[in-house]
């Protein structure tokens, strides 16, 4: 997982707060319904908002600290794992290219 090659996913420019930072990912796996999916996701240093689906990850690589909007903020490095809900605002202040590995239900 530490070395699958990811592809591209652009951020929509309104996310990004500071920096230039880049994402890259891949579906590892994704139910016939279309409801649970799994795989890698990459982003490279920077700032950027986002609203959350349910979410569980674990981050196999990297730092960050997610503010989640009127509720926690989680510093996550390498073994963390994490817990977001469909609908949290959340901004992502990535110190060291962050690397997960997430399993979403919508």
């Amino acid at each position: 997982m530490a070395d699958a090659d990811l592809e591209p996913e652009p951020l929509d420019a309104s996310q990004i707060v500071a920096g230039e930072p880049v994402v890259t990912g891949k579906v590892l796996w994704e139910s016939p319904d279309g409801q649970q999916i799994r795989g890698i996701w990459q982003i490279t240093p920077g700032v950027v908002t986002d609203t959350e689906a349910n979410e569980l990850f674990v981050v196999v690589s990297g730092r960050a600290t997610i503010e989640v909007e009127g509720g926690s903020v989680l510093e996550v490095g390498p073994g963390d794992a994490c817990v977001l809900r469909e609908g949290d605002r959340t901004q992502w202040t990535v110190h060291e290219t962050l690397r997960k590995a997430y399993h979403i239900s919508l």
